[in-house]
């Protein structure tokens, strides 16, 4: 019998399920959606719906390069055993390998068919798409945390994709949020600054000395929030930014990505 699609898609938000088994059931139950949804739980298709709701505060972390362009995927999962399991794992490197050669949109299609068809199915857990993109630049150097839970990816004006690795590595331990300072909005630079004079007021500084003093403050700020500022990890004697230069004299950080499960 004919299924029509307002149906097919009613039972799609019931279970879960993808467009084409919620056809093939209903047209096995003769149209009837009650039924339609037992041979799907008999398959196994309508388990995603059921997993749904539950946390996924565990998973991994996953990269794909080419052609001067990093793809990364955040893949999660409700245990950390899930997130070592070889389908989970060889089903976030897939993601991240089709995030390279797909739009946005028929990349999404493609992350939701993959989740709830398969891994849902196969494997028993919630399971769902975390933070995904694609990072282009000049040279694009990555890093990897040890756990997949915690990564980075920077790019350089120029240089190798091993120095901009190692300043990835800093951007996953340091957890900056601007690249330097002009990066950073007016408004935060004035709540810091308002911050700092009232706390200087509160110590006795009078107004003259609060304004000299703000300078330092901010520069205190700016080491704390910005990559290139940051003392270097592998060399407290210097900041990213001279490390960087002291490698490749011309190379400037010019953006970076953090991502975190």
């Amino acid at each position: 019998m004919a299924v029509d699609t307002q149906t097919i898609v009613k039972l799609r938000q019931m279970t879960g399920a993808g467009m084409v088994d919620c056809k093939k059931a209903l047209e096995e139950s003769a149209g009837d959606l009650d039924q339609a949804v037992d041979i799907l739980r008999k398959k196994g298709e309508a388990k995603a719906a059921k997993k749904a709701e539950r946390a996924t505060n565990e998973g991994i972390i996953t990269f794909a390069e080419s052609d001067g362009k990093v793809a990364y995927v955040a893949l999660k999962s409700e245990t950390d055993f899930v997130a070592r399991n070889e389908d989970f794992v060889a089903a976030g490197q897939e993601l991240a390998q089709k995030l390279l050669t797909m739009n946005a949109e028929e990349f999404q299609v493609f992350a939701d068919a993959k989740i709830k068809n398969e891994l849902v199915v196969k494997i028993g857990e919630n399971i769902q798409l975390g933070d995904h993109g694609v990072v282009a630049g000049n040279v694009v150097g990555s890093y990897l945390h040890s756990n997949k839970k915690a990564a980075a990816i920077v790019t350089l004006s120029t240089g190798t994709k091993e120095l901009a690795a190692e300043v990835a590595m800093q951007a996953v331990a340091m957890r900056p949020d601007y690249v330097k300072p002009e990066d950073v909005p007016a408004d935060v630079i004035a709540k810091e600054k308002e911050i700092a004079a009232e706390q200087l007021k509160q110590e006795g500084k009078p107004a003259e000395i609060i304004e000299k003093i703000l300078g330092g403050k901010l520069n205190k700020f700016y080491e704390d929030v910005c990559l290139v500022k940051q003392v270097f990890i592998k060399d407290d004697k210097q900041t990213v930014e001279n490390y960087v230069k002291s490698i490749v004299s011309d190379a400037v950080v010019t953006s970076f990505v953090r991502i975190e499960l």
